[in-house]
């Protein structure tokens, strides 16, 4: 005994399995993404400075290379923030100039986005975000963006 389907019946089916695929992409793309919370203090510049200043944020590093973030600071009057890259302890050329977001806070501007060596280096936790200030013009608070594979190392 062979049944026909009905054209309704494949309509349906189609649309069952769009919508499936759709929130497959879209969990994929929610798990792809990386969340990096960062403590921003003066003895991680390089040179260390000796400063009460300090800082918080999160930046969201997807795997497509789009970046997402805001630091916020205390004890300090910014001037400028950028994303560098840099290992720890070397000081390196900025890739993403923050944004004033306020009186204490700087973010990504809008389209943000690491190249594919920029993107490796911040695999390898080779990317920082520091604030600087008239007092400390080539940065008074600095953090590395280390993603989680390299949270246990310092």
């Amino acid at each position: 005994m062979h049944t026909a389907i009905t054209p309704h019946a494949q309509s349906l089916t189609r649309m069952l399995c769009s919508a499936a695929a759709l929130s497959l992409c879209i969990y994929a793309g929610v798990v792809s993404a990386e969340d990096v919370q960062v403590k921003l203090s003066g003895n991680q510049e390089s040179p260390p400075v000796s400063t009460s200043a300090s800082g918080s944020g999160t930046f969201t590093i997807g795997t497509d290379k789009t970046v997402n973030g805001k630091v916020t600071t205390t004890g300090m009057a910014g001037v400028a923030a950028h994303i560098h890259e840099g290992a720890p302890g070397k000081n390196g050329p900025v890739i993403i100039p923050l944004q004033k977001a306020g009186d204490n806070a700087w973010s990504t501007p809008a389209g943000a986005k690491l190249s594919d060596a920029q993107y490796d280096a911040f695999k390898a936790g080779n990317l920082y975000v520091n604030v600087h200030s008239a007092a400390h013009k080539d940065g008074e608070i600095r953090a590395q963006l280390k993603p989680s594979s390299l949270k246990s190392t310092k």
